[in-house]
């Protein structure tokens, strides 16, 4: 159940597979709060993004960042790194959302200070059940820094 009182948030998607995209693009679509999603294809364009530069120099500071380890350019675990060693992003919460389980994955994303790390499922249902936790958690649960 949607909180009344939730207030729709920025997320950015870092993601290079059309087909996860899509899959998220979906989970997103039947949010009641209505949380805007952008969408960058690699670890560079995510940097773009968030330092406002290039195409990128009106993009809204995101409230959450759902971050795809194995990115081209850029890899996942550096733009996490970035992200949270810049004070000025450093708040901005991140999950992790890959279709990897390994376990030094895993540690150095927490290391790096992920705010949380997720597997992506195989299964398609599967997979939007997941990205609707994590949103409906990160927009009725958490309490996020105001823009």
């Amino acid at each position: 159940m949607t909180d009344p009182a939730a207030q729709p948030i920025e997320v950015l998607l870092v993601e290079d597979d059309p087909g996860d995209e899509l899959m998220t693009r979906e989970a997103f679509e039947d949010n009641t709060v209505g949380n805007t999603l952008h969408v960058v294809r690699d670890g560079l364009e995510a940097l773009d993004f968030l330092y406002r530069r290039g195409e990128h120099t009106g993009a809204p500071r995101p409230d959450l960042v759902l971050l795809d380890l194995n990115l081209p350019k850029y890899d996942g675990r550096q733009v996490l790194e970035r992200i949270k060693s810049d004070p000025d992003l450093s708040h901005i919460p991140v999950v992790v959302l890959t279709t990897s389980s390994a376990e030094e994955d895993i540690l150095r994303s927490y290391k790096l200070h992920a705010n949380a790390y997720v597997t992506k499922p195989v299964d398609l249902d599967q997979f939007v059940g997941a990205i609707r936790q994590i949103d409906e958690f990160f927009v009725t649960v958490v309490k996020l820094p105001r823009r």
